[in-house]
């Protein structure tokens, strides 16, 4: 498949240009000509051109001029300088100026189109790189954190304000609420954007390996360092780094990390050379850190170096208005990856989820979509389609009893009638609420006969 991307030619010397640009057209390019700077730049102001290939002199304006013009108006596009003069000087002149790179008269074709090819791969790298951020910024806009409860409108207006400062920022919530999205929101919407977001979870990683993770290490500073390793923070360098699960990281290590805050500097493990940093520092935690503090687990300076700007997330039981607006964002995601018509959502399904706790938050809600939208054949979800804990009942299938067959050796009777009442007392129970007046009622008992059995039973 032949390359069609487009190179502008630049050369006073019809001649030559004309040579040139027939050879790289018949290689397979789309190719433009310009016999001056001037009428260059004529050119360059209504089309984009991925490679230009010009002269370095040139009448009036110069091909350094041309070069200087190019960066500064379409910094990625790559220019290839032609010069008949084999000095240093120039050469040097031109790759500090920004030339991708250059090529002395008479020049060899074959070296000229592998220069071409190489500046063609950087163009799509560049390209590569500039849309997989603009897809980070797309998913880690504000608007893609789900929330129109008073509690996570508090939550945006407190991020919209530090987005913009470079303070430290703690953020506290139970797991599943979403505590490294808002940490990721926060990096792609700052001016640290163009830098790197460098995550780390503080509690997945042993103590003894952590240090070395966090600030790297030099070659044979303990067994097995057999080269020299960047940490994580030197690898946030201009960007910003997130500390998960802070509450986690061992005594001594606090102490390394306090200093790190205060002096905006870090010595890579077996070395005394400190190196500057320049890095945001977002942590977070389920962790009650106060507690912890009072309890001697956790520094006290430290816990108020990272609590500059604090970010608490509600759980999701604490903005049940939220739901409805969660279910169907993950639904209609989960349609789309799973390239399905959306699905709908029943109201009886729908009350469901808004009546269930969510212990594991956002995290089990998305979880809980995915599988439902997966195992569903039908075109909507109904509450017989959402896991049993979630609706409050179980279908037939579910607790329909396993019955054992009677084998050689016979069957412990007594305890397979003990497992069925246990497992149906358990159902009335979870179908009444816990009251056991109604749930003695669905079992034909009376209330006093239920009360001893759930005793002798222990459940």
């Amino acid at each position: 498949m032949k390359n069609r991307s487009q190179i502008l030619v630049i050369d006073d010397e019809t001649d030559n240009r004309k040579a040139l640009a027939l050879l790289l057209t018949h290689a397979g390019y789309r190719v433009d000509e310009a016999a001056s700077g001037e009428e260059a730049l004529e050119i360059l102001k209504t089309t984009p051109f991925e490679i230009i290939v010009t002269d370095l002199f040139l009448p009036g304006l110069s091909g350094m001029e041309v070069l200087r013009w190019v960066k500064e108006q379409s910094p990625y596009t790559n220019v290839i300088m032609i010069t008949g003069n084999a000095s240093a000087e120039s050469a040097v002149e031109a790759m500090k100026q920004g030339a991708f790179d250059y090529v002395t008269k008479p020049f060899n074709f074959q070296k000229l189109k592998l220069q071409i090819a190489k500046a063609l791969e950087k163009s799509q790298l560049v390209a590569e790189n500039l849309y997989l951020r603009q897809q980070l910024r797309g998913k880690y806009r504000f608007d893609n954190i789900i929330g129109n409860s008073s509690a996570m409108q508090q939550v945006f207006s407190r991020v919209e304000k530090v987005i913009n400062s470079d303070s430290t920022i703690l953020i506290l919530g139970e797991s599943g609420t979403g505590k490294e999205l808002v940490a990721r929101a926060i990096h792609f919407n700052s001016p640290r954007r163009e830098k790197p977001f460098v995550a780390i979870n503080c509690s997945a990683i042993p103590a003894e390996l952590l240090e070395s993770e966090l600030f790297g290490h030099i070659r044979g500073a303990f067994t097995g360092a057999v080269i020299d390793k960047m940490g994580r923070f030197e690898a946030a360098e201009g960007g910003t780094i997130f500390l998960d699960e802070i509450g986690t990281m061992p005594p001594q290590l606090q102490t390394k990390l306090l200093r790190v805050l205060q002096e905006h500097e870090i010595e890579r493990v077996g070395s005394n050379r400190r190196i500057k940093l320049n890095v945001r520092v977002v942590s977070a935690t389920n962790a009650d850190l106060e507690n912890l503090v009072v309890r001697g687990q956790f520094r006290e300076d430290l816990y108020y170096r990272l609590n500059v700007i604090p970010i608490l997330l509600p759980p999701l039981r604490e903005r049940r208005d939220d739901i409805p607006l969660l279910a169907r964002h993950f639904l209609q995601k989960n349609c789309a990856d799973l390239q399905r018509p959306l699905m709908a959502l029943t109201a009886e399904a729908l009350a469901a989820l808004e009546g269930y706790d969510w212990p594991g938050n956002v995290r089990e809600m998305e979880n809980v979509i995915e599988r439902t939208v997966t195992l569903t054949d039908g075109d909507s979800i109904t509450c017989r389609d959402l896991p049993s804990k979630i609706r409050g009942w179980s279908t037939p299938e579910e607790t329909a009893p396993r019955w054992p067959h009677l084998g050689d050796e016979g069957i412990d009777l007594p305890q397979l009638v003990e497992q069925i009442e246990r497992q149906l007392i358990g159902e009335a129970l979870q179908r009444s609420g816990g009251v056991k007046s109604r749930a003695a009622d669905l079992l034909g008992l009376n209330r006093t006969t239920l009360v001893e059995k759930i005793r002798r039973i222990g459940l």
